[in-house]
């Protein structure tokens, strides 16, 4: 009797796993189709996905605003021109003091060269890093001037680019209730609460994560700059500033700019001085990695490394810097909405 019905467990097992590969062949091909039709309209899915950002960002202060008696329409619009406001009056203070320091750092890798003259393997992988620091300031500056004098056409499209996200997430904002209500029309009869669930446990994630990232990056930030101006370090503030824009690509952005702390560290007070800046550098990220993460991350979607890395190489070979930017929060909703389909 049970040689009899191995053939028939065989053959249903089979019969499951090809039910399987075929969904997930259909699945993999329905998601190349949509990557790259929204590469194809980038210039309208880039400025929806960004909106989608900062609609998710400026969500908690339009409905306290909304609350307190507000239109809901004045409610978004505040809510936009404060994130307008912060993030300018942010970005104006980075650039500023990054620019400040740039020539300093400059100085001050090329001090890191000469210092390491011995042939140790240390010495050689300080002239190593602060060579290719110079090469990525170099490259960036060219870039810089590549885009100034390509100017008025980039510039253009840039300012249209923000007044359409800023449209968009206003929208988003002002009539979420009817995108609800669309989309509770839009989905399969008796499917509605689903479908609604997937989508407001997508952008909630998205959204956890984004301010999450944002609180982290600005702690971190403060601690190294604290750190490297009690350590005496020049440019500290320059250097704190460059750790909060890189906390927005995880792993890749926080290696670069602590490489860069502990170069510039190196050239102004040589190996101590160095290895004090790479005690800072780590113990913040230590500091991150045990308590801010699981205290700060705990109600969003906790993505794990290899994920986060595979997120940044794909978003960094379909959209540049903005795909780098966007991959990661991305996949955060795309996790969440994994998560709650599996609950069905």
């Amino acid at each position: 009797m049970d040689f009899e019905r191995e053939p028939v467990a065989a053959g249903a097992d089979w019969r499951s796993a090809s039910r399987w590969g075929a969904a997930v062949l259909v699945a993999a091909a329905v998601v190349a189709l949509v990557v790259a039709l929204c590469v194809l309209l980038r210039a309208a899915v880039v400025p929806l996905l960004i909106a989608v950002l900062i609609s998710a960002l400026v969500e908690p202060v339009s409905r306290r605003l909304t609350a307190r008696g507000l239109p809901r329409a004045l409610a978004a619009a505040t809510g936009c021109l404060l994130l307008v406001a912060v993030v300018g009056g942010a970005l104006w203070v980075v650039v500023r003091l990054i620019s400040d320091a740039a020539s300093g750092l400059t100085a001050s890798l090329q001090a890191a060269a000469e210092r390491a003259s011995g042939t140790d393997p240390f010495a050689q992988a300080v002239r190593g890093a602060a060579s290719g620091l110079q090469q990525l300031g170099r490259s960036l500056g060219a870039g810089v001037v590549s885009g100034v004098l390509n100017g008025v056409g980039l510039a253009a499209q840039v300012l249209a680019c923000g007044v359409l996200t800023l449209a968009l997430a206003f929208f988003l904002l002002k009539d979420r209730a009817l995108l609800v209500a669309a989309l509770r029309r839009a989905a399969p009869a008796g499917q509605e609460e689903k479908v609604l669930g997937v989508a407001g446990t997508g952008y909630a994630a998205m959204s956890g994560f984004m301010r999450g990232t944002t609180i982290i990056a600005g702690i971190d930030a403060g601690f190294i700059a604290l750190g490297l101006t009690l350590l005496g370090v020049p440019h500290a503030l320059g250097l704190g500033a460059l750790v909060f824009v890189g906390a927005y690509v995880p792993y890749a952005g926080a290696f670069l700019s602590g490489l860069t702390a502990v170069v510039v560290a190196f050239a102004d007070g040589g190996l101590g001085e160095a290895l004090w800046a790479f005690g800072i550098v780590l113990g913040v990220q230590a500091l991150e990695g045990a308590i801010l993460q699981p205290a700060v991350q705990s109600r969003t979607v906790q993505l794990h490394p290899a994920v986060v890395l595979l997120a940044i190489s794909a978003g960094a070979s379909l959209g540049g810097l903005l795909g780098t930017l966007l991959a990661v929060p991305l996949t955060a909703a795309a996790v969440g909405v994994v998560k709650q389909v599996r609950r069905w």
